[in-house]
């Protein structure tokens, strides 16, 4: 009698396979776009030089922040392509350039590029900037530091119907959605917030039509821009800006704690520094 053939059981090996693809492949998209991950200066080079990666360019960014903390004397032959930067499309890398730059207050030329900065079009990087000149003892940013305890009016970029908004009270981050807008092609466009804050008040409502340049809505600044701006111009303001700061430090515009104490100290900083 024939011996029945025997039953020969599946493969483990491409199981195996499967399951290390679905560790290995996060692991490395992961470890690729890692911004503690050290690069080397060929590296660092050509991340800088990559317009296609704004994340590459980031990173590329933070190591050259990190070498300058570490006073490394190599990492000035980066500082070319850094400035290059400030003239990026992309707001977010112009200002991380200028946070880069305001690490090294002993480096002029970073000191002339951080002035330009000044009159970008986006107010986050004008408002870098004139945070990171304070490092360099230069009040020319104190316009924007006074701003940035201001509301801001936001206006639109372009002329249509409101589609949706954000509603009054809400929190937004810089780049948030804002507005949706549907100009006369019937093409709906996004509107973003081009600062972190809450919406303090509006001046259209949905269905309404708007044209460029027209007021949208305002907004308040956030806790961190309001702190930040205290302490520049803590020193850096002058008594001009006590009518401004002296609001907070009596808990008139805010409840916070911590901010009014803050206010509070740039009052007397500045009063000590001006008599």
């Amino acid at each position: 009698m024939a011996a029945l053939p025997r039953s020969r059981r599946p493969s483990n090996v491409w199981l195996i396979i499967v399951a290390a693809l679905f560790i290995i492949v996060p692991f490395l998209t992961w470890y690729g776009t890692w911004f503690g991950r050290e690069l080397s200066d060929d590296e660092v080079a050509k991340y800088l030089a990559d317009e296609k990666s704004p994340r590459h360019i980031q990173h590329a960014l933070l190591q050259i922040e990190q070498r300058i903390e570490k006073h490394d004397p190599n990492v000035r032959k980066f500082y070319p392509q850094v400035i290059a930067l400030t003239r990026n499309p992309v707001a977010e890398i112009r200002k991380t350039a200028a946070w880069v730059m305001g690490q090294d207050p002993a480096a002029e030329e970073f000191h002339r590029a951080l002035i330009l900065l000044l009159t970008d079009s986006e107010p986050l990087v004008r408002r870098n900037a004139a945070l990171q000149l304070v490092r360099f003892g230069d009040a020319s940013g104190r316009p924007e530091l006074r701003a940035m305890l201001q509301p801001l009016e936001v206006k639109s970029p372009l002329a249509g119907t409101i589609v949706s908004l954000l509603s009054q009270g809400s929190k937004i981050k810089a780049g948030g959605l804002l507005a949706r807008i549907r100009d006369a092609s019937k093409t709906v466009s996004e509107f973003r917030s081009p600062l972190d804050g809450a919406i303090a008040s509006l001046s259209v409502k949905e269905g309404e039509a708007v044209t460029v340049g027209q007021p949208i809505a305002t907004l308040s600044p956030d806790r961190a821009t309001i702190s930040d701006a205290l302490g520049a111009l803590a020193y850096m303001g002058t008594r001009d800006d006590l009518p401004l700061i002296a609001p907070l430090a009596e808990g008139k515009t805010t409840s916070d704690a911590e901010i009014k104490q803050q206010a509070a100290l740039t009052v007397k900083a500045i009063e000590t520094r001006t008599q």
